[in-house]
């Protein structure tokens, strides 16, 4: 799933590509991937590309026949989304239900430039609104705190009282928005903590550990990310992995095998030695460390 350095990644690239570009046509390829029907996707067609942020893990296009009334194509890409800029596009409209093509939307002209929102595989959770204020879209409006705007006082503030594991809290959007499963793994190692640590419980050297692995696991990815062509962000993004998605591998940092707990339909990936004092957990949802 794109998490926040990849979405950051796909609005700049928006930013340098489609602004001030007039629509020409939007396609609609899968029906039931827009979740919003006041104003109409045809609404869009004349407007221009005025800008493109992030939201969390939302992807976020204005377009603007006037300062005062900006529409807002919003997406959250999920589990198998991606956005795909192309140079051209075929002038024939895709048929509803057929391909990974959800939604098209040429710039300049009809067959120009612009870009594709796409979804691999059977369970389609791709989601797109076009809205007036993005604060329209309820998954924006729960939204926590940026965790790139986290300092440490506000992330102990957040920890404090809450009784739930950090690999929960971490991922949770309506507690700081932006990151998921894969980053949330990353933070972690990088802080030497446990998945299953209660973030109520932690010192303050913990706090401190976790609050500078955040800043820098997601820094430094969004500057591996940003310039990146959409077409690579998906290979700069595993490249950067220490421990997701490497179970059964070294860990880099200290040489133990990095280990998975699996749930039904997600998984998460730690290193013994490096974050569990060389004990496995494990690998059911509601375990505590093997002793």
């Amino acid at each position: 799933m794109p998490e926040l350095p990849e979405v950051e990644a796909l609005a700049h690239h928006l930013r340098e590509h489609a602004i001030y570009r007039p629509v020409a046509r939007v396609d609609l390829g899968g029906m039931s991937v827009l979740k919003t029907f006041d104003p109409p996707v045809s609404d869009l067609v004349g407007r221009v590309v005025t800008g493109a942020a992030r939201y969390g893990k939302f992807l976020s296009v204005e377009f603007a026949d006037c300062p005062d009334a900006p529409l807002h194509l919003l997406t959250h890409l999920s589990r198998a989304g991606w956005l795909r800029w192309h140079s051209t596009a075929s002038l024939t409209p895709p048929k509803p239900g057929r391909g990974p093509l959800q939604l098209r939307v040429h710039l300049d002209a009809v067959g120009g430039p612009g870009f594709d929102l796409t979804e691999a595989g059977t369970q389609k959770r791709l989601a797109v609104y076009l809205v007036s204020d993005p604060q329209q879209v309820p998954g924006v409006a729960r939204l926590g705190p940026d965790a790139l705007e986290l300092g440490r006082d506000s992330l102990a503030e957040l920890l404090a009282g809450d009784s739930r594991r950090l690999k929960t809290v971490l991922s949770d959007q309506t507690t700081m928005a932006g990151i998921g499963n894969a980053y949330s793994d990353e933070i972690l190692h990088t802080a030497r903590l446990s998945p299953y640590a209660t973030a109520s419980r932690l010192k303050d050297s913990d706090v401190d550990a976790l609050a500078a692995a955040l800043h820098s696991v997601l820094t430094d990815a969004v500057e591996r990310s940003v310039g990146q062509g959409a077409a690579t962000l998906k290979s700069e993004k595993r490249s950067g992995l220490r421990v997701h998605a490497r179970t059964g591998l070294p860990c880099p940092v200290c040489g133990d095998t990095v280990r998975e707990v699996s749930f039904a339909e997600r998984s998460f990936q730690y290193c013994p030695t490096c974050q569990t004092g060389g004990k496995p957990l494990a690998d059911r949802r509601l375990s505590r460390l093997v002793r």
